[in-house]
């Protein structure tokens, strides 16, 4: 097992140089997808490796309920092992099952109680579209079955016709390409593992720039798409009721000064293979063998303790 079982734990700093590149040189849904899937699978690779040094601390634990071969003074030589660190093991992957839970609550607790309120509250209702009458000028997607795109009369007064058409293709793009997924999965990441937290936060840009390229596509004007964009940030204030839908859930969206450059900027090809640029081959790159090694790595580390202790356990 050796220093395989720790690799998962310290792998995920790749995260950082990850999130930069793809962030900056990636497509938006190439990146949104790339670093989710990458940030999901080292989540995973960590936490199992902590659940790892869990049994083999919990083993060594007087009253534990696991076979008393495991605690034998052979297994232990065979399997390297520090007491301490298996001890904390169990305290860490109780806290990340705890963070993980009240992440997961916290997300289902805020969609039920934006269905709730958007169900109370007057408003009218035009093709998916719910527009509340509230001086607060704010606009979110609200996932559901159906989803729907909740849009302020204030924010609607903020914009004219073109930019009002614009903010609601940028919500319903948020909407069709299920980007609260994205982000849930890269907030259980970054609580299952603190050296994830880069991306977290790019996703939560990508997903942006994701659905500013989208409603861009539909309105067929970067430029007003630019304007609505650069206005509802100017404008919004979220209040109690507008947090609690998809807004509420997201991370920070990013710098919207960025977000207005690259809607100005001329429209980059999208390809995945062969790279663009230097940059995108080594965000590939990083990416590949970090959650590579990170996998192999666990597999290894779970493979041996398994047999090791299959082997220490009577039939």
């Amino acid at each position: 097992m050796g220093v395989f079982v720790w690799l998962p734990l310290i792998l995920p700093l790749t995260a950082l140089p990850i999130a930069r590149l793809a962030e900056q040189h990636l497509h938006p849904r190439i990146a949104t997808r790339l670093l989710a899937v990458v940030g999901a699978l080292l989540a995973l690779c960590s936490t199992l490796c902590l659940g790892l040094l869990m049994v083999v601390g919990t083993a060594q634990l007087p009253g534990n309920p696991l076979p008393d071969s495991w605690a034998d003074p052979e297994v232990r030589a065979a399997v390297p092992y520090d007491e301490k660190a298996g001890v904390v093991a169990i305290g860490a992957l109780a806290a990340v099952l705890a963070a993980c839970g009240r992440t997961v609550l916290r997300h289902v607790r805020l969609r039920v109680r934006a269905n709730r309120a958007l169900a109370a509250a007057p408003s009218v209702v035009e093709d998916g579209v719910a527009v509340l009458p509230d001086p607060e000028p704010y606009a979110y997607a609200l996932p559901g079955a159906p989803g729907r795109v909740v849009v302020s009369t204030a924010m609607c007064d903020c914009l004219d016709a073109g930019e009002r058409r614009a903010l609601i293709a940028h919500e319903r793009a948020h909407l069709a390409a299920r980007h609260h997924r994205y982000l849930l999965a890269v907030h259980l990441a970054a609580r299952a593992n603190p050296f994830l937290r880069p991306l977290r936060t790019a996703v939560s840009y990508s997903t942006e720039r994701w659905a500013d390229e989208e409603a861009a596509r539909v309105v067929g004007d970067r430029r007003v798409v630019a304007i609505a964009v650069g206005k509802a940030a100017l404008y919004t204030h979220r209040g109690p009721d507008a947090s609690a839908g998809f807004a509420a859930f997201a991370a920070p969206a990013g710098p919207v000064p960025r977000r207005v450059e690259a809607l100005l900027a001329p429209v980059e090809p999208v390809r995945l293979w062969p790279p663009s640029s230097a940059h995108v081959a080594l965000a590939a790159l990083v990416a590949t063998v970090g959650t590579a090694a990170s996998a192999l790595s666990s597999l290894n580390a779970a493979v041996t303790l398994v047999g090791i202790l299959h082997a220490a356990t009577p039939l």
